[in-house]
């Protein structure tokens, strides 16, 4: 392990990890930097992974990032591993799971419901530079991904005999362990799966059957290939936790899942995004703020980026603090980032016109992301899953919009990015969703409190009157959506497939975001490096007026100066080498801003 990590593990925490990865990929766009886009670019195009930044990476130690501490690894809190996670993502999505996160989707399995051998077993090999991959069951409406499926049947003399097939499973070709969701009864009640862990070590030889490597249009570089197990005999202390405990293993583990997509892999890939677009912009020898719609369309995106990370960190903190609490917060955050960074992808094209189609390293990574992104988030199927958990949530909100609900809103820490170090206990995660306090949805009250104390703000200037303006008529659908929901729970005949109930769901995504920007807003650390922009009211005004348009509510013209002072916040940060994220990081490279001869 490279001792420079071990290091600066102890002394800061994430943000020295987080820097060290970023300083040991080097700046992306230097020429001959082995880990920059040239060789990444160069890797994908031949749809290899870079095996030499993988190297890198497993040298640095990168699979103790998914141990937990009493484990032996780095593994405290999940808003800690994203910061470390997003210097890969910035470079290389398909990167980032194939070399990193696909490992913890499994071992979160292991450190949810485990023995004490799966733990001890599963952390060695992690720590070694092993790798582990996670077999779903399969989902309705499933793509390639997550169709097909294990069954297993009780073996002769004890143990389980395993038998299916999946065409589409990263990892599958090279991993020496896979926790594998597999089906033991029939019907698809919450008994029918029980989750295993193969280890190719404890198995007869020639029992796992890896097939070729499928090709993907997006994540080119990343190992997806197929897996089949033929009477694959199983002992009967491969199964991790209870027979018949898949399904809840699979919704308690799946939270993780979301929100470090959201929070590592969405939010840092658009971070570049942006970043290629606002270069497209400012090539000119003087590099100005971009005026006119190209100016308007990057501070959107900006202060749009500014919210998902609002509200991812929100999601990833929640699990960290109340972990029992967060079933339904990370699948309205994976909902509503996806979808919001998926239209700010469309704007991004239209700014970088032809440039967007060219493959040199100064601007190809553009067209890798708009490939690798929707991948990411498993495209309809991981949003069918969402929907599925998230609907019946609608019924719990009536209550949410009284006058005094903010009383009962979410703790300042949860809207603290980097706040207060936090730990998630994995076996904390609960599959069933915990009724919001006194009826309320702590998140979404957020919402109303911060609301009422901007009121007292408006005399501060007319973009403080106009956020204060804004967030009531936010304070007011949130009552609107709790008088709609109760609504829907009085119809006898709603059922989670009725068309109302999807068309409040995104409603309410899009208020939690919202409620996350605020309250981000109110609690950003004024000392803080960047302090001036995240606790100022622009980044938020054009946050709430763009997810206030999409809502249909009437949005008042921004007060004069708002986009194009946000223009040059994001201007100043490009020039500085600052990532366009609420940590602000500094970047490898003296100067990302400057375009280099690649």
């Amino acid at each position: 392990m490279n001792q420079s990590l071990t290091v600066a593990a102890g002394t800061s925490a994430a943000v020295a990890r987080a820097r060290y990865v970023e300083e040991l990929l080097g700046d992306p766009f230097e020429p001959g930097n082995p880990h920059g886009q040239e060789a990444l670019l160069a890797a994908d195009e031949r749809r290899q992974v870079p095996a030499a930044t993988e190297e890198l990476l497993g040298a640095a130690g990168l699979g103790a990032e998914f141990v937990p501490r009493d484990l032996g690894g780095r593994l405290t809190g999940v808003e800690e591993l994203a910061q470390v996670l997003r210097p890969v993502f910035r470079r290389d999505v398909a990167l980032g799971f194939g070399a990193g996160m696909t490992a913890l989707f499994a071992a979160s399995v292991v450190w949810t419901a485990g023995d004490a051998r799966q733990r001890h077993a599963t952390a060695r090999r992690l720590l070694d530079g092993g790798r582990i991959t996670i077999l779903h069951r399969e989902f309705a409406h499933a793509n390639a991904i997550l169709r097909g499926e294990y069954t297993a049947r009780p073996a002769p003399g004890g143990g389980y005999l395993v038998d299916g097939r999946k065409e589409v499973v990263i990892n599958a070709d090279r991993a020496e362990a896979f926790v594998a969701y597999v089906r033991t009864a029939p019907g698809n009640g919450p008994d029918s799966h029980s989750a295993f862990l193969l280890e190719t070590d404890r198995l007869p030889s020639g029992a796992i059957h890896r097939l070729p490597r499928a090709r993907t249009q997006g994540m080119r570089g990343a190992h997806y290939a197929g897996l089949e197990l033929k009477d694959c005999p199983v002992p009967a202390n491969a199964l991790i936790g209870r027979f018949g405990e898949g399904v809840s293993l699979s919704l308690r583990t799946f939270q993780v899942s979301r929100a470090l997509v959201s929070g590592s892999a969405l939010v840092a890939g658009m971070d570049s995004a942006l970043r290629y677009a606002v270069r497209a912009a400012t090539e000119s020898p003087h590099g100005t703020v971009p005026r006119g719609r190209r100016g308007r369309v990057l501070a959107g995106v900006f202060a749009d980026l500014l919210a998902c990370d609002s509200l991812a960190v929100t999601g990833l903190r929640l699990l960290d603090l109340a972990p029992e609490h967060a079933l339904i917060p990370s699948a309205a955050v994976k909902y509503a980032v996806s979808a919001l960074l998926h239209e700010d992808l469309d704007e991004l094209a239209a700014v970088l016109g032809a440039r967007g189609y060219d493959r040199s390293p100064a601007y190809g990574g553009f067209q890798k992301l708009v490939r690798d992104l929707p991948m990411a988030g498993l495209g309809h199927a991981g949003t069918a899953d969402i929907q599925a958990v998230l609907v019946p949530h609608l019924r719990t909100l009536a209550h949410t919009g009284r006058r005094d609900a903010h009383t009962h809103e979410a703790p300042a820490g949860l809207f603290t990015p980097g706040g207060d170090r936090t730990t998630l206990d994995f076996r904390r995660l609960d599959a069933d969703p915990r009724d919001p306090q006194n009826g309320c949805d702590g998140l979404l009250t957020a919402l109303l409190g911060a609301a009422a104390r901007l009121d007292g703000q408006s005399s501060r200037g007319p973009r403080w009157a106009a956020l204060a303006d804004l967030a009531r008529s936010f304070a007011a659908e949130v009552r609107t959506l709790a008088e709609r929901c109760a609504a829907l729970s009085a119809r006898l005949e709603a059922s989670a497939l009725d068309p109302a109930a999807y068309v409040l769901l995104d409603r309410y995504c899009l208020l939690l975001a919202a409620a996350a920007s605020l309250a981000v807003r109110e609690n950003a650390d004024r000392g803080a490096p960047d302090s001036g922009l995240l606790a100022g009211p622009d980044w938020a005004l054009l946050a709430l007026s763009r997810i206030g348009r999409r809502l249909g509510l009437a949005v008042p013209e921004l007060p004069d100066g708002v986009s194009q002072d946000l223009a040059a916040g994001l201007l100043d940060r490009y020039r500085r080498g600052r990532s366009f994220d609420l940590y602000g990081m500094r970047l490898a490279g003296a100067a990302q801003g400057a375009v280099r001869s690649v």
